[in-house]
């Protein structure tokens, strides 16, 4: 494949990475334990853990796991917010041999039951605040051992029972539950100690996370990653960062921001295993929709790396003491997740000096398929260039590649792309090519110079009278509106032609009215793209990312 987009490649980043390196991710981890032992690895409401402690810890907890008996490759759920047992967590399970479920902690009891009957889990390590769905499916699955967390246990004796008491009693954010075999993750912890970690031989072809996806378009599949697909793009991403990293002044230990949840791909692994490969300290956030305790977080450290979705930098520029935080340690906004807006983008410069690098992937692909070079130095409006050894092909319906300038379906080839869906053969056969490339699903244009513009996902567009709409443009130019928060746009049926444009939208001004807002779409859009409906709402349903969930919004019109 002609790699054309390599000659657009910021300097100092190669074509090709080696994911060699490493036999496994346990591989990476522990070279990073052993050499950067005494600095700060995360920290979560003042409470700092060193890399050595979480070496000690992970490894006491993974030497536990061993102890129940679970066979290698056995699947062990983790069912936490951003809190210090997370990274001790994924560290265990995966020295201890086993595959990590990552499962989103605000699931229902039916939304639990399907992922640990689906990954087959036998074992769950699970915050105590959300014991009580677990109580509800546990019968019907294959978990056998339960190590329930608190918010408060790693803090500190003192700190550690306030916070329990705030949290239990007095926030009341801990609903009774019964778990009868269920262990405490301090208690399983100091069994551990008297065990040994037996190392286990592991291959990059061994199983390390199952991400279940689609819940934002459909039955959620474990998109299956293996250790090789997750080193691969723990190494691009770290690859795609040096121009940035490499510009004065350095920084001697980088600080991330972790407010995206870890049980989600992006933070995964641009936060949480990228920080370890690279000695960096996470900063762990619990509740990132608590704008207000986020930017108290802020306030507290000369941050240089701020991965997030648009719904969360919108967020933080909305509340009136973000602009008044220290931005002078920050090198790289990393935007991914959903479409970044020109509006939000062109605020953050202005306000923090540095602009987001806009990245495209999925949980299918580890994440990162696609980014722009990290030193950009304004908004693009498009998702970058292909990683290094990675190819993207747009193709038509019959799988046929397209001219440059036409759109078509973003189909990525590359070490980060999954061996499939877990379990799922034929769901696998549907996105992958013979030669190798992931149909994502979403539509995209490549330039002349490698650059990819997203125009929407398939299931998202809307056919008004044989006219192609794409959400993403309607909601890039409302989000410009400066009456507008948030918004999104789906297609409702009309008898006149076939779909009809319907917006929803969350008012920054509250006198903002419908009148107005079509007044603005007739300037903005050409007739068959404006918007025939407007509901305004207090709030749009959201994934826990922060990722707005359209798919809701056409199924309430299904209903009605």
């Amino acid at each position: 494949m002609d790699k054309f987009w390599l000659k657009s490649y910021p300097k100092g980043v190669p074509a090709e990475i080696d994911s060699t390196q490493f036999r496994s991710i346990v591989h990476l981890m522990e070279e990073s334990f052993r050499k950067y032992a005494s600095r700060n690895a995360a920290v979560c409401m003042d409470k700092f853990m060193t890399y050595g402690e979480l070496d000690a810890m992970s490894r006491k907890l993974g030497a536990w796991l061993q102890g129940t008996g679970l066979k290698k490759g056995a699947r062990v759920a983790i069912m936490m917010p951003n809190v210090l047992q997370y990274p001790v967590a994924i560290a265990a399970i995966l020295r201890a041999g086993y595959t990590v479920v990552n499962v989103n902690p605000l699931y229902t009891a039916r939304e639990l039951e399907h992922q640990l009957n689906d990954s087959g889990s036998e074992a769950i390590i699970i915050l105590e605040n959300f014991a009580t769905t677990l109580e509800h499916v546990i019968g019907k699955t294959k978990v056998k051992h339960v190590v329930v967390a608190s918010m408060g246990e790693l803090l500190g004796t003192l700190k550690g029972a306030l916070v329990n008491f705030v949290v239990r009693n007095v926030k009341k954010l801990v609903p009774a539950y019964s778990l009868p075999n269920a262990r405490r993750f301090n208690a399983v912890v100091a069994e551990g100690a008297k065990l040994s970690l037996q190392p286990v031989e592991l291959g990059h072809n061994d199983v390390a996370f199952l991400q279940y996806t689609g819940g934002t378009t459909g039955v959620s599949k474990g998109a299956t990653l293996v250790h090789r697909n997750v080193i691969a793009n723990v190494i691009q991403s770290e690859a795609w960062m040096q121009p940035v990293l490499n510009k004065e002044p350095k920084v001697e230990q980088l600080i991330i921001i972790c407010a995206l949840p870890l049980y989600h791909i992006f933070a995964l692994t641009a936060c949480c295993l990228l920080g370890i490969r690279n000695g960096a300290l996470n900063v762990l956030i619990p509740n990132p929709r608590d704008i207000g305790g986020l930017v108290k977080e802020l306030g507290k450290y000369r941050f240089n790396m701020l991965p997030a979705v648009n719904t969360l930098y919108n967020g933080l520029l909305n509340h009136p003491d973000f602009d008044k935080l220290d931005f002078s340690g920050l090198k790289v906004s990393n935007g991914g997740g959903m479409a970044v807006q020109r509006a939000v983008a062109e605020r953050w410069v202005k306000v923090t000096g540095c602009p987001i690098a806009e990245g495209y992937g999925l949980s299918e692909t580890s994440p990162a398929a696609t980014c722009n070079p990290a030193d950009v130095d304004h908004y693009t409006g498009n998702i970058g260039l292909p990683f290094p050894s990675t190819d993207i092909a747009i193709l038509d319906d019959d799988g046929n590649p397209v001219p440059l300038g036409q759109p078509g379906e973003i189909a990525i080839r590359g070490p980060q792309v999954m061996a499939g869906y877990w379990n799922r053969p034929d769901e696998t056969a549907k996105v992958m090519t013979p030669d190798g490339f992931f149909k994502s699903g979403d539509i995209g244009i490549m330039d002349e110079n490698g650059y990819t513009t997203i125009v929407d996902r398939k299931k998202d567009m809307i056919l008004v009278s044989g006219f192609n709409v794409y959400p993403n443009e309607i909601e890039g130019v409302i989000a410009m509106h400066p009456g507008v928060l948030e918004c999104a746009c789906v297609g409702v049926p009309d008898a006149n032609s076939g779909e009809a444009v319907k917006l929803y939208v969350v008012r920054k001004d509250p006198a903002l009215t419908a009148e107005e807002l079509l007044d603005y779409c007739k300037e903005q859009f050409t007739a068959y793209k404006k918007p025939k409906y407007i509901e305004f709402r207090e709030d749009l349903p959201k994934t826990n990312v922060g990722k707005i969930l359209r798919r809701e919004l056409r199924d309430e019109k299904k209903v009605a």
